[in-house]
């Protein structure tokens, strides 16, 4: 019965009623062109009136050069389009009846200026972050520092974005960020998605869309806020390219190399984009255990990770114009892991008695390969001309991984009699995962300014890990059954979602929605005999508020309800061994975590924002670390800690210093708050933190570029670890050749080496202190040469919303 009212509550859900209050405000809305059909994004666009072309209002075009303004009082106006590089052009007169008014200019096309394209030597900058009410837009387009860096580089050189010691992706101090490309969103976390976006060029992205407070059309997946990866589109006919190779330095040698091709022909677009990459992996950390027993053991230990990854990455794809209403498309994107890793770790273990003094010499050398198939079908339609549009996707993804690894230790005895030993452990890592997703989303308008967004998403995961191990006896490896186990995990997700968005009298509007999920899981240790099922029903209600006080002064309050659910991998109860003193293991147990967060945000000018909000998570994710003093082990295993309470404000500056330099200034204090409870005590975890980032970009004559990235983050608390101060500053330069066709770009990244991750933790008085770096010091040159003909053409947008793989460890 319990399970009917749920699948009742998830039929009524699309069904909700579509009245709505009435509309009291217009809008004139339009988009800016230049000759050749191209966008012409941030263009200035002012309202005057038509008898003394005095300005009411105005406001700068977004990047895609749309632009809307709310209608004034009754009367007659005009619009005012200027644009630097464009000569200034007014609209033909207009008559407003009223506030309701509405009107769609179209497309209005500029002109160049040749005489100041000829005579000008200080060139204008287009905004490099633009604050709206709902999201932050990072402009990478063209960017000097994306040049040769990848999308991992350029996430964590973006606005409120930090890595954590394990070098996962942090949004505005709080863990949980989930990643989308082009609006699918990737099923990977942790190194898989460190991976994923090392191997895409971030001289492909066009721009970042970073979204703290996702409405309820997003999956609940993602506590802190989704990063929306815009990749670059291709708007001409014809045949169109480009070719692109880089050289990175940092201790070890990476290359990059790869093109891309567009071809359209009347109703067909089609692309396909090859890359090949050998990207090389470092990492080094000095690490203290302190264990306490009877004479406190201490282990020392020195680590040292050098691995190479060797990607060819294959991308295709079609869209068919079937009419003007509408297309459908195709994609897929086919992806080849080549690795090796080597880890040396050299330690010292002592307890107080010399004679128990050990000196460990470990190896950890692993060779992996990895397939990563992504398969999609999508469908775009527009039902009327009233802006009523359905969009659909089917989505096949195939993920298979085959590790080898072996560790070969060395026992050095330093007491009396001194002695030697040597052991050797293999094992052999198969898994895959099949993921098969399917949704349905449809947007219709209500009225002259009310929209209902409602859909369905269905999807289904099966895993098959096994991790085989084998130990040598007398010089012959033989299968280890203790430390071999096979895992299987299945779990099927149903998701509806409806949302409503309207305004309120003339200066306030509201958006309401409610997603509803079902999961059902299971994981099966086959090894041993142990299931453990997972099925829970959750509702996600999302509350946005926009009031527009005055034409320079907007508040927006938040309220959503999202979750965090547990990475595949950290279910398995596989023990993956690091040392002989230390492992990671996995927790069937592990539950997810559910975050309550609501946030204000008040736009100031059009320009500034600024940003508060309180987060109540329940069940947080986050490492622990448990330590045996008895035998000096330590395992690393994924624990749910009762809650995580967090306030932050943070504050988005941009500044204009002159026509040819800008800088964007974000800064963020945080309160962050963690409590677990152990064996009737409770631990705590709590910090006030600073960050601040500041982005300058510097237009220099000769077509020169130059950009300058400085960051702080303060000491903070992250689950139970206390992780110190951290800074960093990169610097890059852009120089563009053979009338913008080739360009040169060349960039430093932690000049003064200062990007380290070094942090501690305390339980009980069982400390571990640790110092790492991730070979974030480096030297970046990089080439890329663009061919392109034809006229401009509008592409069907393509939607792929997933999440599951982003769990999976796979694209």
């Amino acid at each position: 019965m319990k399970n009917l009212q749920h699948y009742f509550i998830l039929l009524l859900i699309l069904i909700l009623p579509q009245a709505g209050f009435s509309q009291v405000n217009g809008f004139l809305t339009g988009t800016v062109k230049n000759e050749q059909g191209q966008l012409v994004g941030f263009a200035n666009v002012a309202l005057l009136k038509a008898a003394d072309s005095a300005i009411v209002n105005g406001t700068a075009a977004d990047a895609d050069g749309r632009f809307q303004i709310k209608s004034p009082a009754k009367g007659t106006y005009l619009l005012r389009f200027n644009f630097l590089g464009y000569v200034q052009l007014d609209s033909k007169p207009f008559d407003v009846t009223g506030e309701d008014f509405t009107k769609d200019f179209g497309s209005t096309t500029l002109k160049e200026n040749a005489q100041v394209l000829q005579e000008v030597v200080v060139q204008g900058i287009r905004p490099t972050v633009v604050a709206y009410a709902d999201k932050m837009v990072v402009n990478v387009e063209g960017t000097a520092m994306s040049g040769g860096s990848s999308a991992y580089e350029v996430l964590t050189k973006s606005p409120g974005v930090w890595i954590d010691q394990n070098g996962d992706l942090k949004l505005n101090g709080k863990a949980g960020v989930k990643v989308m490309i082009n609006n699918k969103l990737l099923y990977l976390n942790g190194k898989e998605l460190q991976n994923l976006l090392q191997n895409v060029s971030g001289e492909n992205i066009k721009d970042l869309e970073i979204i703290t407070n996702p409405s309820a059309r997003y999956d609940a997946e993602g506590a802190s806020g989704i990063i929306n990866i815009n990749l670059k589109q291709n708007k001409d006919t014809g045949l169109h390219g480009s070719l692109h190779g880089s050289y990175q330095y940092n201790e070890l040698n990476s290359y990059t190399a790869g093109a891309e091709v567009n071809y359209k022909k009347g109703p067909w677009n089609s692309f396909a984009g090859f890359d090949f990459a050998e990207r090389a992996n470092l990492r080094t950390n000095k690490m203290q255990r302190t264990l306490r027993n009877q004479q406190d053991s201490k282990l020392n230990q020195n680590l040292r990770e050098e691995g190479t990854r060797t990607v060819p990455t294959l991308r295709i794809g079609t869209d068919l114009e079937l009419n003007q209403r509408h297309s459908l498309g195709f994609m897929a994107d086919i992806s080849v892991y080549n690795t090796e890793n080597n880890i040396k770790a050299l330690a010292k273990l002592v307890d107080g008695n010399s004679e128990n003094d050990l000196l460990i010499d470990a190896l950890n050398i692993g060779n992996g390969e990895k397939q990563n198939s992504t398969l999609n079908l999508h469908y775009l339609g527009k039902l009327d001309t009233l802006g009523t549009t359905l969009s659909a996707d089917l989505n096949y993804v195939r993920l298979y991984s085959q590790d080898d690894a072996m560790f070969v230790n060395r026992l050095d005895s330093l007491g009396v009699p001194a002695g030697v030993s040597v052991n050797r452990l293999l094992y052999d890592n198969p898994n895959n995962y099949d993921i098969y997703a399917a949704k349905a989303d449809l947007t219709k308008t209500i009225g002259k300014a009310g929209k209902l967004e409602a859909g369905a998403k269905v999807s289904r995961v099966t895993s098959d890990n096994e991790l085989k191990f084998y130990e040598e006896t007398d010089g012959a490896m033989y299968p280890d059954a203790k430390r071999s186990n096979h895992f299987i995990y299945k779990e099927s997700i149903l998701a509806a979602y409806a949302s409503y968005a309207t305004a309120i009298g003339k200066k306030l509007s509201i958006q309401a929605g409610l997603r509803v999920e079902q999961t059902f899981a299971e994981g099966n240790s086959v090894t041993m005999e142990q299931k453990t099922d997972m099925n829970y029903f959750n509702l996600f209600p999302t509350l946005f508020v926009q009031h527009a006080v005055s034409d320079n002064y907007q508040v927006r309050y938040s309220y959503s309800r999202r979750v965090n659910r547990p990475q595949y991998s950290a279910l398995n109860p596989f023990i993956f061994y690091i040392d002989p003193y230390s492992w990671v293991v996995g927790n069937p147990y592990l539950k997810p975590q559910y975050t309550n967060a609501l946030s204000i945000t008040q736009t100031i000018h059009q320009r500034y924002n600024v940003v508060v909000g309180y987060a109540k998570t329940k069940d947080f994710i986050a490492e622990v670390p448990e330590q045996d003093a008895e035998d000096k082990t330590t395992y690393f295993q994924q624990q749910n800690l009762d809650k995580m309470e967090s306030m932050d404000a943070t504050v988005v500056v941009p500044l204009q210093i002159l026509p040819v330099w800008q800088i964007n200034n974000t800064a963020t204090v945080i309160y962050q708050k963690f409590t677990a409870e152990r064996e009737q005590r409770v631990l705590a975890n709590e910090r006030v933190s600073f960050m601040l980032q500041s982005n300058n970009t510097v237009q220099m004559p000769k077509d020169v570029r130059l950009e300058l990235n400085a960051a702080y983050q303060g000491p903070v608390a992250y689950g139970l670890y206390r992780v110190n101060a951290n800074w960093g500053v990169d610097a890059g330069l852009k120089r563009s050749f053979m009338h913008d066709k080739l360009d040169v770009t060349m960039s430093v990244t932690d000049i003064f080496k200062t990007k380290r991750m070094a942090g501690a933790i305390n339980i009980d008085g069982n400390t571990i202190t640790a110092d790492q770096y991730r070979g974030t010091q480096s030297f970046n040159l990089s080439l890329r040469y663009r061919f392109s003909k034809g006229s401009e053409f509008k592409a069907g947008k393509k939607s792929i919303n997933l999440d599951e793989v982003n769990r999976a460890g796979g694209k």
